[in-house]
């Protein structure tokens, strides 16, 4: 991954100040997107002007007058019409934001017109994506014309991946400069899986061929990494005593997210490694978890099957506000670099829902307001918006904290 700098004669932070609006949340009226709307209803600034998109504008105006009584200036909210069947909507709605927030998915499925959409108009685009297949075939199809236009095409803005890459990178910033650097992220989630990542990680995990495929074209298209490494390996299941649990690779795309920010920001050093886990307490569980997973790969495989379990948790639904105030999330990191060693941990609430409504938000107010480092194309949040983007999570309720320093 590249990370454009300069090119642009004005500032990013008035990029296409001339839009109509500075933000436009797209999907608005989903479980997740009605949360971002809240969101945005609730925290973003007076005077910017945003608006909610989407195909049906009866469930819009529904969700303005459930806004208003957020902010009762939001009775005045402009509502956009656009729909993924009709890709001149999609330009349509692009050409008049300065930043677009999708949460429509499975992007794979219902995105790729409106990234397209987005890198052609110059328009800054955040999303909640978790498919690295996705998310490869559009640096492969629109990083080149997203960094002539301007557009900073930034994707997994949820819970996907948002702890995990500016965890690592608050780690990293942590350590010493110029030295090799060494991170592990070990995730504890006590909350369910949202309807829009398990749809999303069934269409992967039918998608074998089709996932590998796009990472070679991607690999064959990206600049290779001149006088540095930054590598993500799987790592090897393993008792971890540094977080006192038991350690399994999670295969994700947040190790993928990771390596990229090391590829684009030197900050990250000469030679970079981090391993992506998931944190188990008990170990029946952990030797039980491969093989429901493995079970679960095997399954996908299977048309009928995976239109099954598909029908088990849809994307839009989602669990009562109770349920998701009981719920958590702690991503940990262990950092070494230099002889020394961090131990820093990100964590907030519930992780499917009312966090990634809160992560989507801030990275398109981030966008939006921030006065940030100049990039375009396909960026990942550590190399777009780093430090600005932590401190305006923090500031919602996130944590971002050093446990110790040895």
């Amino acid at each position: 991954m590249t990370a454009m700098t300069g090119g642009n004669s004005k500032s990013q932070q008035s990029k296409n100040s001339d839009r109509t609006y500075d933000i436009v949340l797209f999907g608005a009226t989903g479980f997740v997107g009605t949360l971002t709307a809240e969101h945005l209803a609730a925290h973003a600034p007076e005077g910017v002007r945003w608006s909610v998109a989407g195909r049906d504008t009866t469930k819009l105006e529904a969700l303005r007058e459930r806004l208003a009584a957020i902010d009762p200036a939001c009775a005045e909210l402009p509502l956009v019409h656009a729909d993924v069947a009709d890709p001149a909507s999609l330009r349509e709605m692009a050409s008049h934001a300065r930043v677009v927030a999708s949460t429509v998915g499975p992007y794979l499925t219902y995105g790729q017109d409106l990234v397209a959409a987005c890198a052609e108009a110059g328009t800054d685009y955040v999303d909640l994506t978790g498919e690295p297949e996705f998310v490869d075939l559009m640096y492969v199809r629109h990083d080149a014309r997203a960094r002539e236009t301007g557009a900073r095409l930034v994707h997994s803005c949820g819970f996907d991946s948002v702890p995990h890459d500016l965890g690592a990178y608050f780690t990293v910033r942590e350590l010493p400069e110029g030295v090799p650097l060494r991170v592990d992220g070990f995730v504890r989630v006590g909350a369910r899986f949202s309807g829009g990542t398990f749809a999303s990680a069934l269409n992967q995990f039918g998608r074998g061929p089709q996932l590998l495929a796009a990472a070679r074209d991607r690999k064959q298209h990206e600049p290779r990494l001149v006088g540095r490494k930054a590598y993500a390996p799987p790592g090897a299941p393993r008792y971890a005593g540094e977080v006192g649990a038991w350690a399994l690779p999670l295969p994700t795309i947040d190790p993928q997210v990771v390596q990229r920010s090391a590829r684009a920001l030197e900050r990250y050093g000469p030679d970079f490694r981090y391993r992506h886990y998931a944190a188990v307490k008990s170990l029946p569980v952990a030797l039980g978890a491969p093989a429901v997973l493995g079970g679960l790969l095997t399954a996908a495989q299977l048309p009928p099957v995976r239109r099954w379990l598909s029908g088990r948790l849809k994307p839009g639904d989602g669990p009562g506000q109770e349920r998701r105030a009981a719920s958590w999330f702690s991503v940990r990191f262990v950092g070494e670099g230099g002889g020394q060693r961090v131990f820093t941990e990100v964590s907030g609430g519930d992780p499917g829902y009312d966090e990634t409504a809160r992560m989507l938000g801030e990275s398109a107010l981030c966008l939006a307001l921030d006065d940030l480092p100049p990039t375009a194309g396909q960026v990942t949040t550590a190399a777009a918006m780093g430090d600005a983007l932590i401190e305006r999570l923090r500031a919602v309720g996130l944590t971002f904290r050093v446990a110790s320093v040895r």
